[in-house]
């Protein structure tokens, strides 16, 4: 994999704006692999994400950051500059529905997701058998035991421990406390088996059941202390008809759940998410 410098940036929309980052990266000899821009014309935001060949520009990534600082205070931005070397650490919390969390181990360990999974937290201890195979450490949590508070001090206190980027639920069924949810503000991921904003909460295949709907899907989205309305990455869909049975739905709704998942966490990894507000631009 080529190494790259990831430029992100949100900032007011203004003239110049891009010719004055092009000139920055061409006056320091940056080859450009990969570049993206969005204007939301609604609130006025600009949104630019950067590839660099790290080889071709003549900064280190201490010096680019420097040089650049100026260049962001100008035009206001909110901006980050990642290099693709650096592999976050991610954690996979799962309960007792295995397809989400093997689904990513398998894309981990075959390298399609650049990352570093070095643990497995699950409520259920079903799970320890997956991360054995995969040689990642797991943790069982016991909820009934623990109480949720208990439980959740000690998730809390093993993603500290293991120095975790990136929280992802794989089909985890327990809410996440309204203060975990504040800490991990746009570095938790989850899955919901739902095209959301439909049937959000409880037994959204049966919802849609109920509701005699023609298409079921499932929607990858970053945590917050509002059930199932944070910042939606990617979803999927998959068509159906009325012979098919709720049960029917679970079983082929899983094929979206994996798939958006999976590049759900993929367009993190990479830099390619940027948060606004309630929504997000994907440069996928």
């Amino acid at each position: 994999m080529q190494q790259t410098f990831r430029l992100v940036i949100d900032c007011p929309d203004q003239i110049g704006l891009v010719a004055r980052v092009s000139q920055f990266l061409a006056d320091h000899g940056a080859t450009i692999v990969e570049a993206n821009h969005h204007t939301d014309l609604q609130t006025g935001r600009f949104f630019m994400r950067h590839e660099i060949g790290a080889d071709s520009i003549r900064l280190d990534y201490a010096a680019f950051v420097e040089a650049f600082t100026p260049v962001a205070n100008e035009f206001q931005m909110n901006w980050k500059l990642t290099d693709s070397r650096v592999k976050h650490r991610v954690a996979l919390l799962a309960s007792i529905e295995s397809h989400c969390l093997v689904d990513l181990l398998h894309r981990w360990h075959t390298g399609e997701l650049h990352c570093d999974i070095p643990v497995i937290i699950g409520n259920h201890p079903q799970m320890k058998q997956f991360a054995d195979w995969y040689k990642v450490p797991f943790h069982w949590i016991d909820f009934k035991a623990l109480g949720k508070e208990q439980a959740f001090s000690q998730i809390e206190t093993l993603l500290d421990e293991y120095r975790i980027d990136l929280t992802v639920l794989a089909r985890f069924m327990q809410i996440l406390p309204d203060t975990l949810c504040s800490k991990l503000q746009g570095k938790a991921i989850n899955i919901h088996h739902s095209f959301l904003p439909s049937f959000a909460g409880a037994r959204p295949y049966q919802q849609a059941y109920d509701r005699g709907v023609k298409l079921i899907g499932a929607t990858c989205h970053y945590v917050t202390k509002d059930l199932d309305e944070g910042p939606i990455i990617e979803q999927s869909v998959k068509r159906i008809s009325h012979s098919d049975t709720a049960a029917d739905m679970v079983r082929k709704g899983k094929d979206c759940e994996v798939t958006a998942l999976a590049h759900g966490v993929r367009y993190h990894l990479e830099d390619r998410v940027i948060i606004h507000r309630n929504k997000t631009v994907v440069f996928a």
